[in-house]
């Protein structure tokens, strides 16, 4: 009878987490805001490592990455005008066991990548991780960076990518709260993800 419950219990769960995925994608953002607001001329350049040139997944990113921070009127120049040098680093990876694993994926020890990836019923589940970091170009002191993770059972990097982008510029910058919860709507024509709130997790 225990066994029964517990299977049931398991199922219930399990059931939660697809209907949760299905209404809408959660991702966590912790960003380190600068100590003065980032003023002056807003225009950057992407610095970009030899791997991720020609990378078709560096590509979409930079593509979304452009869109979003000129929503807040930033413009992407040639390296000799820009104001900032922007860094874009990104990562897809087995997730580690774990109940909640996406709520806790900025505590410490949460989801390490020692564990193994499991899943209900076979399915395994992947974390999506997209760090974005600012830096001077007169001094190459870093003035911002936001980190944001999602997690879902989709292994293929470009599907996380514009959640992920979304999320991370949400809000430009992030200010007076490190950690960040974002809740997004998928678009029922396969166009950009809306943003439906925005909310500081408490310690």
């Amino acid at each position: 009878m225990r066994a029964t419950l517990i299977c049931a219990a398991l199922i219930a769960a399990s059931l939660g987490v697809s209907l949760t995925g299905c209404a809408g994608v959660s991702t966590d953002v912790r960003a380190s805001p600068t100590a003065t607001p980032m003023e002056g001329e807003h225009s950057y350049t992407l610095a970009r490592s030899p791997l991720q040139d020609g990378n078709p997944d560096h590509t979409e990113y930079e593509t979304l990455i452009r869109t979003e921070l000129g929503q807040y009127g930033f413009a992407d120049v040639a390296q000799q005008h820009a104001h900032y040098l922007l860094s874009i680093a990104y990562d897809t990876r087995l997730a580690g066991v774990g109940v909640g694993s996406a709520d806790c994926a900025q505590q410490a020890g949460c989801g390490s990548p020692g564990e193994a990836s499991f899943s209900l019923f076979g399915r395994r589940s992947y974390k999506h991780s997209l760090t974005l970091r600012f830096f001077e170009q007169t001094n190459g002191h870093e003035v911002y960076k936001v980190s944001v993770v999602s997690q879902d059972h989709d292994a293929d990097p470009l599907h996380a990518i514009p959640y992920l982008v979304k999320s991370a510029l949400a809000q430009f910058p992030f200010a007076d709260h490190p950690d960040w919860r974002v809740k997004l709507r998928a678009d029922a024509t396969g166009g950009a993800p809306t943003v439906v709130s925005v909310k500081p997790v408490q310690p």
